[in-house]
C-alpha cells in the first residue's frame, strides 16, 4: 500500500533541532569488500553484495548484475555542494514534495557513521526482498519501523551491536586507516525505489528524503546514475566520485 504525505512547512523540519552526538568513529572505508563483510555480520544473506559501479554510461551500467536494491554515491562535500543543498531545502520546505510513508529514513547522530548509515537506508528499504537473519540490524529495524527520521536516528545511538561492527569493519581495507578525530570531507548518500519513485537519503546533509522523480526497480540503477552525473557537474573539478550498489551477488 502506498501512503503519502507531504513536506511544506520549517515546522516539519524537526531534525534541524538536534546536533551530532558524543560518539565519533571512524569512518567506514568505501570497500566492497568490506562493506558486504560489514552486513553479513549484520544479518545480510550472501545473495546480496555491495560492488562498485565502474562508469555511470549505460554500456558499463549493463554489467552491473540484477536486481540492484540501492545505489550509494561517496562524494566530496565542497562550497558549491554546501550552496545547493541550502537552496534543495528552501525549494522544497517552500513548494513541498510527495514522500512516501513507506520510505525508511533515519537521522544521522553518530559521526562518521554516514557509510553504515547507508547501508541501513539500502536494507531497510528493501526487507520484502532481503530475508534479514535475526541480529542486531533486524532488531534496530523492527523498533524503528513506527519511529519518525529523528527518533530512529537516537535509537542507532544505543544500537552497540551495530556501533561495534562498525568499528571492527572500519579497522579493515586497503587504505591506511584513518585516525576518528580527523577531519573527513567525503560523504555517503543512497537512492532507492520506493512505491514508484527515486528518493535520496542522506541523514546528516539532508533534512529529508528527496524525490528524484519516478523509477522502477528495473531503471533504479540508470536513474540514480542520472542524480549521480548531476553531483559530478556541480563540481567539474573533483574527481573523488565513488559509486556503488547493493545488488544481486555475481557468483
Amino acid at each position: 500500500m502506498t501512503g503519502k504525505q507531504y513536506l511544506i512547512s520549517k515546522e516539519q523540519d524537526k531534525s534541524s533541532k538536534y546536533e551530532m552526538g558524543k560518539e565519533i568513529l571512524i569512518p567506514l572505508e568505501s570497500n566492497p569488500e568490506v562493506m558486504n563483510k560489514f552486513l553479513q555480520k549484520l544479518g545480510v544473506p550472501s545473495q546480496w553484495s555491495v560492488i562498485d559501479v565502474m562508469g555511470l554510461e549505460p554500456e558499463v551500467l549493463a554489467w552491473v548484475p540484477r536486481p540492484v536494491l540501492a545505489v550509494m554515491l561517496l562524494f566530496p562535500i565542497s562550497n558549491s555542494y554546501e550552496e545547493y543543498i541550502l537552496k534543495e531545502k528552501s525549494d522544497i520546505l517552500s513548494k513541498g514534495q510527495e514522500v512516501s510513508s513507506n520510505v525508511f529514513y533515519m537521522k544521522q547522530f553518530v559521526s562518521n557513521a554516514c557509510g553504515t548509515v547507508a547501508l541501513v537506508h539500502g536494507v531497510a528499504n528493501n526487507t520484502d526482498k532481503i530475508d534479514l537473519a535475526e541480529g542486531h540490524l533486524k532488531t534496530f529495524l523492527d523498533s524503528a519501523k513506527n519511529m519518525d527520521a529523528v527518533d530512529r536516528g537516537k535509537l542507532f545511538e544505543k544500537c552497540e551491536g551495530i556501533i561495534q561492527a562498525h568499528k571492527e569493519l572500519a579497522l579493515e581495507g586497503q587504505t591506511n586507516t584513518p585516525n576518528a578525530e580527523e577531519p573527513v570531507n567525503h560523504h555517503f548518500a543512497t537512492f532507492v525505489h520506493k512505491d514508484g519513485y527515486l528518493y535520496e537519503l542522506d541523514g546528516s546533509k539532508k533534512s529529508f528524503p528527496i524525490n528524484h522523480g519516478p523509477t522502477t526497480p528495473d531503471s533504479l540503477l540508470e536513474d540514480a546514475a542520472k542524480v549521480c552525473k548531476e553531483f559530478m557537474a556541480r563540481d567539474p573539478n573533483e574527481v573523488r566520485f565513488t559509486v556503488m550498489a547493493l545488488a544481486a551477488s555475481d557468483f
